[in-house]
């Protein structure tokens, strides 16, 4: 397929600075740069037209095998990965404050620029200069008097997720299973809903992707913000637990919110599997199903590069193009293709951060 570049993509997801962070032998500068295996690095980013995305701090648990595994793991017919150990607050701490290090070198070196409201990211957008956002997916980092909170924002940080796929302090997460229902636990804690509280004061978007059903509800029944999943899909057409109900979906269109498709193959097939011979209408599939509940103001996308497997045909951030091309086949007009690639984001993110 064509590989054009326009629109410029806004990504929901991308877990690059914990990939980097892997890489403590070379400057991470000069990793972004020059290229590792990956899915997002600076040519990868120029030649997929990728111009703006939120880049998630990802603590891991550091269990045996660790999300190769993981991803084997989901290649199985059917599954039920146990939720990975808690990590203490201290080296969640260590990890998440190395990760914005990066993202904040990286800004330094003049490879991207960490955006805070939306005219920022405009302008990187008109400049041809790749806008990151700062998400924490899973809020270890932070305890329960929520003063880290408050220093991240200080940092950049504008999203969050109050869970990764393990429990915390702040509410339980949903595990990786299939074929399974997202109510798979309890909900927030009394700290995750005053996490919740305080984003809403600060204006830091709150992420539900990776909540159990019970903490989506939680979260939709405090918060005053538009509820946004940035990297979930349809659970009607593929029944995995990181997956969205109708009824959620419905939910998130009430509140004027957002779902960004992820490219996650075990979340867009059918049979679950973490493949990645996965066909560009398994995408298409979920993108008509989302818009059909969340109209087109409410569909964006949200990759999950660099942590997970993504289709064969798009690989990495340089074949963007490729998504862009099936939604032009699929008969998506240039006014919803923008709006898919970057327009709903940046209106949400208005809405949002206030």
């Amino acid at each position: 397929m064509p590989r054009t570049t326009k629109p410029l993509i806004f990504d929901g997801h991308n877990d690059l600075l914990s990939r980097l962070l892997g890489h403590a032998g070379k400057r991470y500068e000069d990793c972004f740069a020059e290229g590792l295996p990956g899915h997002i690095d600076m040519s990868k980013a120029q030649a997929g037209g990728l111009g703006a995305g939120f880049f998630a701090v990802f603590v891991s648990s550091g269990e045996s095998g660790g999300s190769a595994q993981v991803l084997e793991q989901m290649q199985a017919p059917n599954y039920d990965l146990p939720l990975p150990e808690p990590v203490s607050i201290s080296v969640a701490q260590k990890s998440a404050w190395a990760q914005v290090e990066i993202l904040q070198k990286l800004d330094r070196a003049g490879h991207l620029r960490i955006c805070t409201c939306v005219s920022e990211i405009k302008k990187c957008l008109a400049d041809g200069q790749l806008a990151a956002v700062l998400h924490l997916e899973g809020a270890e980092a932070i305890g329960p008097d929520l003063v880290e909170l408050d220093a991240f924002y200080k940092a950049g940080l504008r999203s969050l997720g109050p869970v990764w796929s393990r429990q915390t302090v702040f509410g339980d997460g949903v595990p990786f299973r299939f074929p399974a229902s997202p109510d798979t636990g309890g909900g927030l804690t009394d700290l995750g809903r005053a996490l919740v509280r305080r984003c809403n004061g600060l204006g830091i978007m709150v992420d539900v992707s990776h909540l159990t059903e019970a903490g989506f509800w939680d979260v939709a029944a405090i918060s005053d913000a538009p509820l946004v999943a940035t990297h979930s899909n349809a659970h009607a057409l593929c029944p995995h637990s990181r997956n969205l109900t109708d009824r959620q979906l419905c939910a998130i269109a009430e509140s004027g919110g957002m779902v960004g498709l992820n490219f996650a193959t075990a979340m867009l097939r059918t049979d679950g599997r973490m493949v990645a011979d996965t066909p560009m209408t398994d995408m298409i599939r979920h993108l008509d199903h989302l818009r059909d509940l969340l109209g087109e103001g409410g569909v964006a996308l949200g990759s999950d590069f660099d942590g997970a497997i993504v289709p064969l045909e798009i690989g990495d951030a340089s074949g963007l193009g490729v998504l862009r091309q099936a939604m032009i086949d699929a008969g998506y007009g240039p006014s919803l293709i923008a709006k898919i690639c970057h327009e709903n984001w940046l209106n949400l993110l208005s809405r949002a951060w206030g």
